[in-house]
């Protein structure tokens, strides 16, 4: 029982359960015995025998013992944290920990009923992590990575609406007097943060530390002390003040400190950032005014650009703020679910489009990141805007533009701002919403037949892209004819298989 104790301190109690549970489950299955037998054969009841195969249970020393002389396994073989070659991965998942740091919860899935599925097929499952740690290594995914698609597929779970998140920023508005049908200011925000929360703003400091980049805000928790750069601009200072009341409204102590983030400790600052930004999203860009705003512009015959711009306009947020806030409101309020998010960077004068953030409502396959430094379509009115705003400096390029995918078959209509990086000379950014094209759409959306609006047939990257003739190509469809070349030698093979098969 020493070696147990002392494991104790590197293990949490609920693993050294499941360890035990997954060993004794596979003794049973290997001598053939039920739950019903072992039952019979051991006097211990076959729902305490279930809890302490699912982990939910470790037996005392006498029942050990029991099940010992009954499966003729020695003792010390049965309580040893060291498993056989077929559950070994599972038990390096278990003493990493991992399963505590993925949000199982999040996706209504229990711990028990994922040991369980692992327990049935071991050496499946242990060829899929394998795979996934090395599709991991190979792309360079961290931690941070991880957790980020883990939110990412949570917000895609739950159509990037979250009703709870919605009536807190009600409830805030109403205790601290706040009117969501004006304009809200970093003035009526820093307000609250100092009178009721005690904070302390500090404008000098980040500017001082060139090494800092584009880093916007660090809070000190301890003097409740907010520093700042002077380089944000009102619109990211009222998003900063947003998050900041987020987290104290909503009682969040497990959360990030500095805004963009540097690096992940846990899931749940990750996920708590999520929160805090759709909160501030919401607070700024209210639900009922921005519904508004939208039936209007969907109402018209015609697209009107400038009634899209003035709703930008009409909250104190960045375009980027804005987009995201439609992935929020069109699924609900709307009942356009089938849509995507993408923000892309670009450094003037270069031929390089970074793919930085994607979120999918819809689970279809274009338009997607692609890792392998693939040449996106320049086809694509995100990259469109992005040139034009390189070349004429202004402050913010908007276009339209339905997309359609000839490979999958599937159409959007795409809708992109760009606009300059505040913190790097010469890069931009464009933020773009895609709404695939349906019947749904067509209800919603009564200028969807505007003449004005291009129509362009688009690819997802130059590598793999079967149009002909593309005038911005940027290089030849290499891997659609590597694939096509493979086709065609499994054609003749099966010719030749056939014409020598007697």
């Amino acid at each position: 029982m020493f070696a147990i104790n002392r494991i104790f301190v590197f293990m949490e109690e609920d693993y050294i359960k499941l360890i035990f549970g997954l060993k004794l489950k596979q003794i049973r299955t290997e001598k053939n015995l039920s739950l019903f037998g072992l039952s019979k054969l051991s006097g211990l009841s076959k729902s305490y025998l279930n809890e302490i195969e699912n982990g939910k249970k470790y037996p005392k020393p006498d029942k050990i013992a029991i099940l010992s002389e009954k499966l003729d396994v020695p003792y010390d073989q049965m309580v040893s944290l060291k498993l056989d070659k077929n559950l070994a991965p599972i038990g390096d998942i278990l003493r990493s920990k991992i399963l505590k740091e993925i949000p199982l919860e999040l996706f209504g899935i229990k711990e028990s009923n994922l040991i369980d599925i692992v327990a049935n097929a071991p050496a499946k499952v242990n060829a899929f992590i394998s795979t996934i740690i090395k599709i991991a290594q190979h792309y360079n995914f961290s931690r941070e990575s991880f957790y980020l698609a883990s939110v990412r597929s949570f917000q895609e779970a739950n159509k990037n609406y979250f009703e709870d998140l919605e009536q807190n920023v009600l409830k805030f508005a109403k205790a601290y007097q706040i009117d969501l049908n004006q304009r809200i200011t970093s003035k009526d925000l820093e307000e609250i943060l100092t009178e009721e929360f005690g904070y302390n703003f500090e404008w000098d400091e980040l500017s001082k530390y060139e090494a800092l980049g584009n880093l916007r805000s660090v809070f000190v928790p301890k003097t409740k002390t907010l520093l700042l750069t002077k380089q944000i601009d009102e619109a990211q200072r009222t998003f900063i003040y947003a998050k900041e009341l987020a987290y104290n409204f909503l009682e969040i102590n497990e959360r990030l400190y500095t805004f963009p983030w540097i690096k992940f400790d846990t899931f749940d600052q990750v996920l708590n950032n999520f929160y805090a930004s759709y909160f501030a999203g919401a607070l700024i860009i209210p639900n009922d005014k921005i519904k508004a705003q939208l039936h209007d512009i969907f109402e018209k015959e015609n697209f009107d650009k400038l009634l899209f711009l003035d709703a930008i306009d009409a909250f104190n947020a960045s375009p980027e703020s804005f987009y995201q806030r439609l992935t929020n409101i069109l699924p609900k309020a709307f009942n356009i679910q089938n849509l995507f998010f993408l923000r892309f960077t670009h450094k003037a004068n270069s031929d390089r489009f970074y793919l930085k953030k994607e979120l999918h409502l819809s689970h279809d396959h274009s338009p997607h990141a692609n890792e392998t430094n693939e040449h996106y379509c320049r086809r694509w009115v995100s990259i469109k805007v992005l040139k034009d705003i390189s070349k004429s400096k202004k402050e913010h390029e908007f276009d339209i533009q339905i997309s359609n995918y000839e490979d999958d078959g599937l159409r959007y209509l795409v809708l992109s701002s760009a606009t300059k990086d505040p913190f790097k000379d010469n890069h931009y950014r464009s933020i773009s919403v895609g709404l695939q094209i349906n019947k749904q759409l067509h209800r919603r959306l009564n200028f969807l037949a505007d003449p004005i609006i291009e129509k362009q047939n688009v690819g997802v990257t130059c590598e793999r892209c079967a149009m002909k003739d593309c005038e911005v190509r940027q290089v030849p469809a290499i891997i659609l004819d590597k694939v096509a070349r493979n086709k065609k030698i499994e054609k003749i093979v099966e010719e030749l298989n056939i014409k020598f098969l007697s």
